[in-house]
């Protein structure tokens, strides 16, 4: 079957951020022999249906910051005052999406987290300072997404694979010049997986104003849950496959304002006891059958999360906001079960809160056109607010630890030319559940591109 790279011109990105080009026909004018008399991008008549489109797109994010603390946040005052510099090339994103025969799509990501992959150390302070060394499968070289759709009547697409998780605000706007600020939310990546993908089925209905998506994905695995980012870092990413024993279903329904953004609401239940590595959280039998792993059935820890959202642009204002809450059953069986946990695991074994919650806002104003500047320039000076505690709800026994509540006050400004690339200069100050524990300060400098 032949192969068909088509040409497409180069624009500006879509709604969605993605620019489509033609870098995969160029590399296969290199690759592949051109058929007798035939011109780059042609397709051949006769071979009906075996065309192939090719769509590259993506992104990419360098920061840099200052620190006015140290590292080790664990500690009986907080903090200890400092003044470090941090370089990161944060994440270089490779996006594709392919048109095979029968109007089958497919898209795929591959992230590249901080420069590469390989084997990491790092000073883990909630395990009293070790210094732990990991193969950083899950967060340095990664595919988040890949899967294949087919859409019907142009309203319903059926999906199967790996594809991001229809919850929160990340699970759409991600590139860099979706959000004003020079780092996500510091809110919603600390207790939820960002981006959060997993592996399933989903079905999306999409009208002229309404979408909703409905998804059955794989759940959580509650070995990495902890005090300090409460179920994030339950995403299955330590191991070669992912246990699915336990199952998870999302929904989520969003009101689309034509240009103006979106508000929307969506809820995500599953299990979380039978996708640990081993089969240890199981109910107490008085007479076990040794034949079965769990006789008398696994604990049962089901999670809820919820959350609403609003992403609006109405020029010259732009603005973000999301708020999130979340109940984990029998948390403190989790916890008793998790401190038992071995090191070569890599988690923390850190109590689990029963209840979660986040909020997080922004708004920045484009005075760009006030300065006399082209439709192609904006310049934001914005505000945001983050507020979350990971152990807003514990269980009898668990110390409500106020260092996991927390407020994030940043300010800053943010410049983008033609919707592609921007430059961001922000100033954050953390606060902590109580005053026994010192504000700690962040000066931040961040570029990106979309293409």
């Amino acid at each position: 079957m032949k192969t068909t790279f088509t040409f497409i011109p180069w624009r500006r990105p879509s709604r969605a951020g993605r620019w489509s080009v033609a870098a995969a026909a160029g590399i296969a004018a290199l690759l592949l022999p051109a058929s007798a008399g035939a011109s780059p991008g042609h397709v051949d008549e006769g071979d009906e249906g075996s065309g192939f489109e090719l769509h590259l797109g993506g992104y990419g994010e360098l920061g840099f910051a200052f620190h006015d603390y140290g590292p080790n946040q664990n500690r009986a005052g907080g903090a200890q005052r400092d003044a470090r510099l941090e370089f990161d090339t944060t994440r270089f994103v490779l996006e594709l999406e392919g048109e095979l025969p029968e109007e089958i799509e497919f898209e795929a990501e591959i992230e590249f987290e901080h420069g590469g992959s390989g084997v990491a150390q790092e000073v883990e302070y909630e395990e009293f300072g070790e210094v732990e060394t990991e193969v950083e499968k899950g967060g340095e070289v990664l595919i988040e997404e890949l899967h294949l759709q087919k859409t019907f009547a142009d309203t319903l697409t059926l999906g199967l694979g790996r594809f991001y998780v229809a919850f929160g605000l990340l699970s759409r706007y991600y590139r860099p010049t979706d959000y004003l600020a020079t780092t996500r939310s510091e809110a919603e990546t600390t207790l939820l997986p960002a981006v959060w993908d997993e592996m399933g089925v989903q079905a999306r209905l999409r009208l002229e104003w309404f979408r909703f998506t409905a998804q059955l994905v794989n759940g959580l695995d509650s070995t990495g849950f902890s005090s300090q980012r409460w179920i994030a870092t339950g995403h299955q990413a330590r191991f070669e496959t992912v246990r699915a024993t336990d199952l998870a279903v999302v929904g989520a329904a969003a009101l689309e304002l034509h240009e103006h953004g979106e508000v929307g609401l969506a809820a995500y239940y599953g299990g979380t006891s039978r996708n640990r590595p081993k089969p240890d959280l199981v109910q107490d039998c008085a007479s076990p059958d040794p034949r079965e792993v769990a006789p008398c059935g696994y604990v049962s820890a089901p999670l809820l999360l919820t959350e609403a959202h609003a992403q609006l642009r109405w020029a010259p204002v732009r603005g973000s906001a999301m708020v999130a809450w979340g109940r984990l059953d029998d948390a403190a069986a989790i916890s008793r079960r998790n401190e038992r946990l071995s090191n070569t695991l890599g988690v923390l074994r850190t109590p689990v809160a029963e209840e979660a919650y986040l909020a997080w806002a922004e708004v920045g104003v484009d005075v760009a056109p006030w300065l006399g500047a082209g439709p192609d320039h904006a310049l934001e000076p914005f505000v945001r607010l983050d507020r979350y505690d990971t152990m807003y709800r514990v269980s009898a026994g668990t110390f409500d630890n106020p260092r996991f509540d927390r407020t994030v006050y940043t300010g800053g400004v943010a410049y983008t030319h033609a919707d592609a690339v921007t430059l961001k200069l922000d100033a954050s100050q953390r606060h902590f559940g109580t005053s026994a524990l010192r504000p700690e300060s962040t000066v931040r400098l961040a570029a990106g591109f979309v293409y």
